[in-house]
Order: C-alpha cells, then structure tokens, then sequence
C-alpha cells in the first residue's frame, strides 16, 4: 500500500502549533517571532515524519510559460516596429513576454532561430513576414505542437494562421491614385525583387497591372536595387538609401518623370531628399509616394501621401489569434480537439496630403 505523503497539518497536529506557524518555519520565514524550543520542536518532527518542503517554480520557468517568440527580417523599418507595437501591447495585456528575433533576411540566422525554439519552449510564434521557403517544412511541423501566426502576402498559401495583406491591392490603390491625377510617365522604386520576397513583387505587379489596364505598362519604369543589398545586413538607412540613390540614377536617364512611388515609406522619404537636392520641387514636378503610413509619413516636412493598412491592428490581431488557439488547447470541451484555421484581413485605404498632385502637361524644372 502506498505511504501517505506528511503535510504541514500533520507537522502541526503533532507539534501543537497552526499551520501557518509550520509554514513559516520550514520555509525559514522568521518574520513572526519564534521561540527557539518551537523552531526545534517542528524541525525535529518535520524530520522524523520524512516531510519535503514543496519546490517552488523558479521566475526563469514561469517565464518560459508565458513567452511568445516573433520573427522580424528588419527592425530598420518603422514598418516591423509598428507590428512589435501591436504584439507587444497585446502580450503585455495578458501576461506574455516577448522574444525578438531579428533574422535580418538572412537564412543561417533564420535556420538557427528555429532551431532555438525546442529549448525556448514558447507558447506561440508569430513571424511578421513570410517565412523562407526551405523553412516551410519546419514551421507547419512546428504548428502541430504550437499556434503559430503569419502575416504574409494573401496571396501565399500557407497550412497555419495568417493576418494576411493583399500586396497586390496596395499596388493598384497606388496606381490607381497616380492615373487619376494624369500621371503617365511613372518610375517605381523597390528593393531587390527576389523570389524569396515575394510580397514585394506582387505589390510591383499590382500597379503594373492597373496602368496596363490601360495600355500605358510600358510606361511605368522598375528600379530596383541590387540583390546584393539583401544578403547584408541592414544598417537603420537601408531603405532611404535605395530611395535616395536609385532617384539620382533614375534622373540621370529619364527626363519626362511625373511621378515616383517608393515601395514603402523608407524608400519614398529617399526619394523626397533626392528630388530636393536636384532641385525638383514636390508635387509641383514630380509627385511622390509611399506604403505603410508610417509615423514619419506625417512628420515630414512635406508630408508624404501613402496608403493606410492598420499595421498596429495586425500586430495585436496576430497576437489574439495566439491567445484564442492557447485557450482552446487549455480547455476541454469534447473529446475531439477542434481545429480553426485564422485569416485576418484589413481594408487598406489611401491617405492623401502634399507630396501628390495633377501631372504637368510639360516636365521641366522651374
């Protein structure tokens, strides 16, 4: 028959004093005042009854009970910053703490965070951008274990959770906004538009598509920058450096520009700069935007018109969607575990202020 494990009541029955006196003794807490015979006394029958003073949880262990890992491939952009804004806000809330990594678009650190996660044991996993395709294998395995959100391109398929965002629509919102103004002489500036980036090539494709919808595609001139760019790291200029540098080259070979759009705001505050120093005024020569609606967008100088897709909101809905998949798995309503699969959207909107206006019919300097 198995012994009945010794509980600090039965310690105090036989010693005659509360549990609460026991308590504090065997846990060395001498805030009360102890006689030392009854110190001796529940020492000595603590012993002789084989008591164990129950382990506590270290802060280390409750830690790992309440971490969310995010995967970022830039903290140089405002963008990812705005996403941990909205994790981070919403982890706080409920108790969560976060773990960044910053895989700076690099595979090796990319592969060597993954790999990271069986010691890490994190409640859920959030990457805030697709991740690389060698990797898909390992994420959907790991999703069998652990909730695990993406906010990637819509068009992306992909088995786990997803805040997704319609590059493509963001493309035809841009160019659409430029057509309606008379622009038909465009550029689009864009880091390298590499396979494993894909969401920024359907944002490229999506204002393509708009301009040739009425037969003005060759009219939109692509620059973007060297792939070479990607496979180092990103200093906090990255961007505005691709913006800046690919305007002064665009400038040198074309003269009839009406307008530039920069993938994202980084690039278009490059532009604006570039423009500035070739003397070109905004909007009146050449109109200029953005995408992110970034905080900076509307703290320039001449505030930058970009397009609005709520990035705070997806950050704290990817959370959420980690929250609800850990509370299901904490609570038993039926035999069968029920499997949900998230999509998140959010309708992007244009955002209008003074770097835009209606083309000039003649381009030139003033």
């Amino acid at each position: 028959m198995r012994k009945k494990k010794v509980t600090s009541s039965d310690i105090a029955h036989a010693a005659g004093v509360s549990q609460a006196t026991v308590s504090m003794i065997l846990n060395k807490k001498y805030n009360v005042s102890f006689s030392k015979e009854t110190i001796r006394k529940v020492e000595q029958i603590a012993e002789e009854m084989g008591y164990e003073v129950p382990k506590r949880k270290t802060r280390r262990e409750s830690r790992k009970e309440k971490l969310i890992v995010v995967f970022c491939s830039n903290l140089t952009n405002p963008y990812y910053v705005m996403l941990l804004q909205g994790i981070e806000s919403r982890a706080k809330e409920q108790g969560y703490g976060l773990f960044v990594c910053n895989t700076q678009r690099d595979l090796k650190m990319e592969e060597r965070y993954l790999r990271m996660m069986h010691e890490l044991k994190p409640l859920g996993i959030i990457y805030t951008c697709n991740p690389s395709h060698c990797f898909m294998d390992t994420i959907e395995e790991l999703a069998e274990k652990i909730p695990i959100v993406i906010i990637n391109n819509q068009n992306e398929h992909l088995n786990v959770d997803a805040v997704e965002l319609d590059n493509s629509k963001l493309g035809r919102m841009m160019a659409k906004h430029l057509l309606d103004l008379g622009h038909r002489k465009v550029a689009y500036i864009a880091p390298p538009l590499t396979t494993r980036q894909k969401q920024r090539s359907k944002r490229v494709e999506g204002f393509l598509k708009e301009f040739d919808a009425v037969g003005l595609k060759d009219n939109v001139i692509i620059k973007a920058a060297n792939e070479s760019i990607d496979m180092s790291i990103p200093n906090i200029d990255s961007e505005y450096k691709i913006g800046y540098d690919l305007t002064k080259e665009l400038l040198r070979e074309h003269n009839d520009i009406t307008a530039i759009v920069g993938l994202n705001d980084m690039i278009a505050f490059g532009i604006l700069d570039a423009l500035h120093e070739e003397k070109y005024k905004v909007p009146a020569d050449i109109s200029v935007m953005g995408c992110d609606n970034t905080l900076f967008a509307k703290m320039h100088k001449v505030s930058l018109t970009t397009i609005e897709h709520f990035v705070v909101f997806k950050g704290r809905d990817a959370c959420d969607i980690i929250m609800k998949k850990i509370l299901s798995q904490n609570s038993q309503y039926s035999e069968i575990q029920p499997i949900s699969t998230y999509h998140v959207e959010y309708e992007p909107r244009l955002i209008v202020r003074g770097t835009t206006s209606y083309a000039k019919t003649k381009k030139g300097k003033n």
